[in-house]
Formats: C-alpha cells, sequence, structure tokens
C-alpha cells in the first residue's frame, strides 16, 4: 500500500509526513526547484518549517510519478481543483480520489467531490475534511477528521488506509453536509477574525459563531445534507476550530480587514471565494443568509465594519 499526495503546501505536506510514518508516500511539489530542496533538506522550509520529513516520504516535480498511487490525495487549493484535475484526467482517471480541500468553486457554486465527478465522471472520490491544524497533525498531534464518501466499502477501506497514530478519521456517506461544513465554516471564520480585530470581544464572536452555524445549517439543509453531520466534525468541530485561532488563515484574514490592515494577497485564503460563491447560490436559492452577506461586502470594500454589524444589530427580532 502506498499513497501520492498531490499538493505540497502546508495540510499537503503534513499529510504526506503522517502517513509516511507507516506507508511509502510521493508528495507532489509544482516546482521542481522547491521539489528538489525539499527532497534534499528534508524540511518544507516555506510551507511547514521545523518539521522533518520521514524516510518513506519522496518529494518530486513529476506529477505522474506521485499519481502513479492506488490512492490519491488532492491537496490544492480549491478554486484550482478543476484545472488540475482536466489538464492530468488521464493521470486520475483509474484512480481513488480523496479531496483535501474546503470551499466552494466560485463559477459552478459546487463543492470538491461534485468537481471531481464533473471533470472524472467514473473516478472514485472522496472527502477528507474536519477541524485540522498542518502544524498539529505533523507534529503527531491527536487529531480527528470525517472521511466523506458514498460508496460505503471504499470509505472503510480508505478509513483504514489514511488512518494513523495520530490522526483518527471519522467516515460518514453525508458527501453534501461534509462537503458544506468545510466551506461555509471559513466564511464564518471571516466574520469572527473582522469582530475580533475590531475590538468587540467574545460575546459578539459567540454570537456570529452562532448565527454563523445557523446560516451553514440554512444552506446545508436546504440542499440535502443531514443536520447531524453538520453538528460533527466537519461542521461545528471545525467552526469551533477555524473561528478562535490565528492559525486559521480564514480568521486572520478577518482580523485584517476588522483592523484596517493589508493582508499578503499570496496566502490561499478559501473562504474569500467560497464567500463570494455561496453569496451567489444563496440569492438565487432565496436563502437568508445576512452573515455571508456582510462577508462579501467586507471583502469587496462595499461595506464598512461598523456599517455590517448595525445591519446585523438592526434585523427584525425574533425566535432563536
Amino acid at each position: 500500500m502506498s499513497v501520492g499526495v498531490i499538493g505540497s503546501g502546508a495540510f499537503g505536506t503534513a499529510l504526506a509526513v503522517s502517513l509516511a510514518q507507516h506507508v511509502p508516500v510521493t508528495m507532489w511539489a509544482r516546482s521542481a526547484e522547491q521539489a528538489s530542496v525539499i527532497q534534499r533538506d528534508r524540511v518544507n522550509r516555506s510551507r511547514l518549517p521545523g518539521v522533518t520529513l520521514p524516510d518513506q516520504l519522496t518529494v518530486t516535480s513529476e506529477l505522474a510519478q506521485a499519481a502513479e498511487h492506488d490512492t490519491v490525495l488532492l491537496a490544492v487549493p480549491m478554486q484550482q481543483l478543476r484545472g488540475v484535475l482536466a489538464d492530468h484526467a488521464d493521470l486520475f482517471a483509474t484512480r481513488v480520489l480523496v479531496a483535501c480541500c474546503k470551499g466552494i468553486e466560485l463559477k459552478t457554486g459546487i463543492g470538491p467531490v461534485a468537481v471531481m465527478a464533473q471533470v472524472l465522471p467514473h473516478t472514485r472520490a472522496a472527502l477528507l475534511t474536519g477541524p485540522s491544524f498542518a502544524h498539529d497533525i505533523a507534529r503527531g498531534l491527536p487529531t480527528a477528521l470525517t472521511l466523506a464518501c458514498r460508496d460505503a466499502t471504499l470509505a472503510r477501506g480508505l478509513q483504514q488506509e489514511l488512518t494513523t497514530a495520530n490522526l483518527r478519521l471519522y467516515r460518514t456517506g453525508d458527501v453534501i453536509g461534509a462537503e458544506l461544513g468545510g466551506a461555509l465554516k471559513n466564511v464564518v471564520a471571516i466574520a469572527c477574525g473582522a469582530v475580533m480585530g475590531a475590538g468587540l470581544g467574545d460575546s459578539a464572536r459567540a454570537a456570529l459563531m452562532t448565527r454563523g452555524y445557523a446560516e451553514m445549517q440554512r444552506m446545508a439543509l436546504a440542499l440535502g445534507a443531514q443536520p447531524e453531520t453538520l453538528a460533527g466534525l466537519s461542521g461545528f468541530g471545525d467552526l469551533t476550530l477555524t473561528c478562535t485561532s490565528e492559525q486559521s488563515r480564514n480568521y486572520r484574514l478577518g482580523l485584517s480587514l476588522g483592523r484596517g490592515e493589508g493582508f499578503d494577497p499570496l496566502v490561499t485564503v478559501e473562504g474569500a471565494a467560497t464567500a463570494r460563491a455561496v453569496g451567489a447560490r444563496a440569492g438565487a436559492m432565496a436563502l437568508d443568509m445576512p452573515i455571508t452577506r456582510a462577508v462579501v461586502g467586507l471583502l469587496d470594500g462595499n461595506l464598512t465594519l461598523t456599517d455590517a454589524m448595525a445591519d446585523l444589530l438592526a434585523r427584525p427580532l425574533k425566535e432563536e
């Protein structure tokens, strides 16, 4: 048994490090120079500094080498997933593909498993999601994730294959719920970061997390998700982690918005594109998503934080 990992960002590297403790892993880096340096120095200094790569982890810039394994983890940004699959469909067509990104595609409004189904209709696909930070996984700290897959037999096999000493996987057949939980919580995290960056306090953050969770449920249930999925690791669990730690890039983006500071444009923040995609889809479905709408306004510069909070606080009083 062996695993390929497509993507050498922090999360892809962390998964590769954890898995390589017990199976051979090949990780693909887009840059040949980067792959060579990581392979030589046994550390990914730019994305996961301080973590030594295990001997069973090989780094390459040859995509075919990483894609030759039966199971391939796709640890690329959500907005790049379709392009990677389409450009290399011949390499991925017969593999078991596990998406490791969280988000909604901006152009189509769909999640990673749905994208895989469109590009490679006959592939066997799953999603790995849930509350996790790359450094925790790579350092061997206990982490629990959700493995979402409609094929129960495949899910059980992947659960056994991808569970490690510190990485425990729970499986679900509710792919839609897992996709939406992992995507929508990033939007709420941006909102929570903005509140904390502006100094509005922990009570305001708690209110936003709670009402944001209600928004997550509203859209997910309308699209056919199961409520228990949103209450699990891929929903409530991931929401809790992402909205309370500066390790979250979405939360840090929110902090910068709240403080009126710039944010590094080279840092991938999945929640920014997801907020816009969710806002558009919510409008088409006539769903009330006020926090998502406020985040889009902040990101696009059409709304100040003061105005956003005033709008949210001025909403009609109602039962919870």
